[in-house]
C-alpha cells in the first residue's frame, strides 16, 4: 500500500485540492483501487475471487428483486466525502442513474442509497472504522460491510440511520444466513452464496 498524508501539503487551504490531484494522477497497476481515506491516498491490490463473486451475487439479487428502472448497482464508482477528506471507491454503490451519468470522475457520497464494502486483509481497518464514519457524515442511509476477515468469522454488517459520524443501528449476520434490507429495497439477501473458499 502506498500512502501520502495531508502533512505533505503545508498550505492548509489547498490540502483537499492537492489530494484530489494526486488521486486523479496516480497510475496504479490495472485493477488496483486508488482512494483517499481520512486524508491519506492509498493504493490497494485488485479484488480477489471471493470479492468478485459477492459483488456479482449481490448485483444479481438487487436487479432481480429491488431496483427500480431509474436506479443502478455500480462497481468501482468513486464517492467524494470531503468532510472526512475522503474519496472512496466501494465495491458496489446503488444510486440514481441520473446522478451517475453526470460529468466527472466521482459523485457525492450523499447520492448513494446503499454502499457495499467487502473487506480484504489490507482494507479491513478502513472498511470497519474510517469508512462508516465517512458514509454516515455524508448521510448515506445504508452501509453494508461484508467482513470476510472478522475475528468472529465472516459476517455481514448492515449500518442504518446515519447520525453525524456514526450509524445508530447496526445489524450483524453471519455469512450463510439471510439479511433483510429495509426501504427502499425491502428485500432479503441470501448470504450463503457469499461463502467462497
Amino acid at each position: 500500500m502506498i500512502a501520502l498524508t495531508a502533512e505533505h501539503f503545508p498550505q492548509e487551504g489547498r490540502v483537499w485540492d492537492a489530494l484530489v490531484r494526486i488521486w486523479e494522477d496516480t497510475e496504479a497497476p490495472e485493477g488496483c483501487r486508488v482512494e483517499i481515506v481520512d486524508g491519506i491516498v492509498t493504493v490497494a491490490p485488485p479484488r480477489d475471487v471471493r470479492q468478485n463473486v459477492i459483488v456479482a451475487e449481490l448485483s444479481r439479487a438487487l436487479y432481480q428483486q429491488a431496483l427500480p428502472e431509474n436506479r443502478g448497482a455500480y462497481q468501482k464508482l468513486a464517492l467524494a466525502v470531503p468532510a472526512r477528506m475522503g474519496r472512496y471507491v466501494p465495491n458496489l454503490v446503488v444510486a440514481d442513474d441520473s446522478v451517475v451519468r453526470g460529468p466527472g470522475r466521482f459523485v457525492p457520497a450523499a447520492a448513494a442509497e446503499l454502499v457495499v464494502e467487502i473487506t480484504s486483509m489490507t482494507s479491513a481497518v478502513h472498511d470497519r472504522l474510517h469508512k462508516p464514519a465517512g458514509y454516515a457524515s455524508a448521510g448515506v442511509p445504508l452501509y453494508l460491510l461484508i467482513d470476510l476477515w472478522s475475528p468472529d468469522g465472516p459476517t455481514a454488517v448492515l449500518h442504518r440511520e446515519p447520525h453525524h459520524t456514526r450509524y445508530r443501528i447496526e445489524r450483524r449476520t453471519r455469512l450463510g444466513e439471510s439479511l433483510p434490507l429495509p426501504e427502499p429495497f425491502e428485500m432479503t439477501i441470501d448470504t450463503s452464496p457469499f461463502h467462497v473458499s
